[in-house]
């Protein structure tokens, strides 16, 4: 029974030790559906998100959901320390390991308290093993806890470097498209001040944004959870607001680089897809609903007058419906599993950009 126990302790401890080598060293996206981590996330998410959904105060919730990302990333190494301190006690447990006082060998809060003090190499003394399994079985863990410590030194920035260059471009799309952001109003700035030319350059920048977000959010599945600055921005709100201007202008808008639209759609298209991969949702689940009866016609009218023109007709309006369906169910699955809202496609007339505003109020 025993040699049993140990056995559990050390699949305990291969687990979690695997688990963490995916979840932080390994750089691709792990296509297995049951692994420590996803069980961990998806355990905290669901009640976590219960309460998110109760809240009917916009600025409460989304300080709340703030909170989620950064707290479940100290909560999972937490429970990796915590997995490895009860599989070595586990171990030490089940192998009856002789400790230097006779009357505590075989007691597993013994045996815990010491491979939690192994584990954070304090050095007490008080309580050690006396033959060389029990020496080597320590030796090990502290090896471990060093590992873990390491990661902890070494994955928080890589996280927040990823972070922090993810929400350069969101910040600087606020004076391009509004708040929240907004194809039609960013084909409208750049038409209205004549700069259609730089939506080349714009939509570059957005192609090489979309491949780092691809590759960044699926080696670190938790940076999907982290919050923008802003109420009204988001990385997925922003990504859809690119796609939404590749594919009006894919439809035809004149004046607007056609190739660099079609790069960086298909780039921003297969990192959504890609991510509403790794969380399993289902697209066919969540049909969008954001472009209504008469919002296209009212997009035609918002360019012309800014001096340009959308291509109309019955072939415009199918090949617009054709490139919606390839991305809009999936931000649309992310966006009600992630509590994070899509952008109109059409910005209203009180509508601020966040710039323009202060804790003292709005810039006249």
């Amino acid at each position: 029974m025993r040699l049993l126990v140990a056995i559990a302790g050390v699949v305990l401890i291969l687990v979690i030790l695997w688990d963490a080598f995916e979840t932080v060293i390994l750089p691709r996206r792990v296509t297995r559906r049951i692994r420590l981590t996803g069980l961990f996330y998806a355990s905290i998410w669901a009640p976590w998100s219960s309460i998110a959904r109760s809240m009917h105060n916009p600025k409460k919730r989304e300080k709340y959901l703030g909170f989620f990302g950064p707290l479940s990333l100290l909560m999972l190494l937490s429970l990796w320390a915590t997995g490895l301190i009860l599989g070595y006690a586990v171990l030490h447990w089940g192998l009856e390991t002789q400790v230097n006082l006779p009357e505590e060998t075989g007691r597993f809060a013994t045996y815990f308290y010491i491979s939690g003090e192994t584990f954070f190499t304090l050095g007490y003394g008080d309580i050690v093993p006396q033959f060389p399994l029990g020496r080597a079985i320590a030796v090990l863990e502290a090896a471990n806890g060093f590992g873990l410590l390491a990661i902890v030194i070494g994955y928080l920035p890589v996280l927040y470097q990823a972070f922090s260059r993810r929400e350069v471009n969101i910040s600087l799309l606020d004076a391009r498209a509004g708040s929240p952001s907004s194809a039609a109003e960013m084909l409208r700035r750049h038409s209205e001040t004549d700069r259609l030319q730089d939506l080349n350059l714009v939509l570059h920048e957005w192609e090489h944004w979309s491949a780092e977000l691809l590759e960044s959010h699926l080696s670190y599945p938790v940076l999907c959870y982290f919050r923008s600055q802003h109420d009204n921005q988001s990385w997925l709100s922003s990504l859809t607001t690119i796609l939404d201007t590749c594919a009006l202008v894919l439809v035809g808008v004149e004046g607007t680089p056609t190739w660099q639209a079609k790069l960086t759609f298909a780039m921003a298209r297969h990192a959504v897809v890609d991510i509403a991969q790794v969380f399993r949702v289902d697209p066919t689940a969540h049909p969008s609903t954001r472009l209504i009866e008469g919002d296209l016609d009212r997009i035609r009218e918002i360019l012309a007058r800014s001096g340009t023109r959308l291509h109309d007709g019955e072939g415009a309006e199918k090949r617009l419906a054709e490139l919606r369906l390839m991305y809009e169910p999936h931000v649309s699955a992310l966006s009600e599993m992630l509590l994070m809202p899509l952008p109109p496609w059409i910005l209203g007339s009180e509508v601020i950009d966040n710039w323009k505003t202060s804790a003292w109020g709005r810039i006249q």
